[in-house]
């Protein structure tokens, strides 16, 4: 097992690359196990070195559209994403979401539970809008600063 110290962004990272088959590195960012699939294999006996760890991108999940009553006035809606991130303060696992893309939040509203430590984290709004995009699930693993979704 090889062992890697990376800074990224001003955020360390401990990598531990415990096995590679193939095309398949099995590996440990902080504690948190990935498999993380090499664009070509590398050679077993040749230098872990060539290895390049990247942190995990969040899937973005399609907006649901939402209905309207008809007599009432409706504002336009702001694109799929725009607006200001709500973003992970510590590495966690998404144990629950409390809004929807559509839902109108305000400031201090949690919109989200993170599990990190052992710990349930409620996730405040730190602005006041309509949530634009979710772009992590119930159950995702996700690192400090990823964006878990926006408020335009």
């Amino acid at each position: 097992m090889n062992k890697y110290q990376y800074k990224v962004q001003g955020v360390d990272y401990d990598v531990e690359i415990e096995e590679v088959e193939g095309n398949v590195a099995k590996v440990n960012v902080n504690g948190i196990r990935f498999d993380v699939e090499l664009k070509q294999p590398i050679n077993p006996t040749s230098s872990l070195k060539k290895v390049r760890v990247e942190a995990p991108k969040p899937v973005a999940r399609p907006a649901i559209p939402t209905a309207a009553p008809a007599a009432a006035p409706v504002a336009p809606a702001a694109p799929a994403g725009a607006g200001s991130p709500i973003k992970a303060p510590l590495p966690g696992t998404i144990i629950e979401l409390k809004v929807n893309v559509g839902d109108t939040v305000k400031q201090g509203d949690c919109v989200l539970v993170l599990e990190a430590m052992k710990m349930q984290n409620n996730i405040e709004s730190e602005y006041e809008g309509t949530v634009t995009s979710i772009t992590v699930k119930q159950g995702e693993t996700v690192m400090e600063g990823t964006v878990l979704l926006t408020i335009g």
